[in-house]
């Protein structure tokens, strides 16, 4: 295929060696199948702010530290090189993410580094070589769905325990390979205790990944893991040795109606747009 000109310096620098095909194009990124070498790499290649459609980005960004004083001088001025700055965080909050999960143990893609706004880094693969699917488009039996939630909810209480929440993780940013559950797609995940909105993004999360399985194993449903993850991070005793249950008994106190009414329709809203997503992807 033609080389896209964001391609060019990589290439140049003998980074890249083709771009084989496009692979997908979403609402942050579009991404490549490349070569170098005798290797076969999958190149993200971020667009610009103005040309992204993540909304509720400053959600995520929250609590991101910026350690030179006059970047982050220039990100609230929002000038030229604050932006740039900003699309720089967005990147490489992605890689590093990516690096850190991996050290955990959570199956991720290995990253191989982010060259001017493109994060190369592997390609997943089912056991025949050819792209894994995402999850969005496979058919899974009840006892598979039973085993890869235990996985998912294990994979996400171990990004907790060191201080990630994805942020947007559904069945539309996990893949599954030969050996199981992937998770993909990291630009937007928060730091769990400097992001106020960590809670109830891990809430979203765990509740996303458990309704796409509860479709073949129903009774994961009734399950209340995020409820259970959080209660132990907030006290300090989540570890990744941690063994759950899914099981959380709420609060009797008094509810705060307004709170409550406003995380329903919230709720709602999210399922909505989550049934968009898939009657759009068929």
């Amino acid at each position: 295929m033609k080389i896209p000109k964001r391609f060019i310096p990589l290439i140049e620098d003998g980074l890249v060696d083709e771009v084989l095909s496009q692979l997908m194009s979403g609402k942050e990124a579009t991404v490549y199948i490349v070569r170098c070498g005798e290797s076969v790499f999958c190149a993200k290649v971020y667009k610009e702010a103005n040309k992204r459609s993540f909304k509720k980005a400053a959600l995520y960004q929250e609590g991101r530290k910026v350690r030179n004083s006059r970047r982050a001088r220039a990100m609230q001025k929002s000038s030229k090189f604050g932006r740039k700055q900003q699309q720089e965080i967005w990147h490489n909050a992605e890689v590093d993410a990516l690096y850190l999960l991996a050290t955990a143990g959570v199956r991720v893609p290995e990253p191989y580094g982010c060259y001017d706004g493109i994060l190369l880094m592997e390609l997943i693969t089912d056991a025949e070589g050819y792209v894994a699917p995402r999850l969005n488009d496979v058919e899974i039996s009840d006892d598979i769905a039973r085993e890869d939630h235990k996985i998912m909810m294990d994979y996400i209480k171990v990004m907790l325990c060191v201080g990630v929440i994805h942020g947007d993780l559904s069945e539309f940013n996990v893949l599954l390979d030969e050996h199981g559950p992937v998770i993909i797609d990291l630009p937007q995940a928060v730091n769990a205790s400097t992001n106020n909105n960590a809670q109830s993004m891990l809430i979203r999360d765990v509740n996303n990944i458990t309704s796409y399985y509860a479709q073949f194993a129903p009774e994961l449903s009734k399950t209340q893991y995020a409820n259970e993850m959080w209660l132990l991070f907030e006290n300090g005793e989540l570890t990744p040795e941690s063994e759950l249950t899914g099981l959380f008994e709420e609060n009797q106190d008094e509810a705060d109606v307004d709170l409550v009414l406003l995380e329903i329709k919230e709720a709602f809203k999210e399922e909505q747009q989550r049934l968009e997503r898939i009657k759009n992807a068929e």
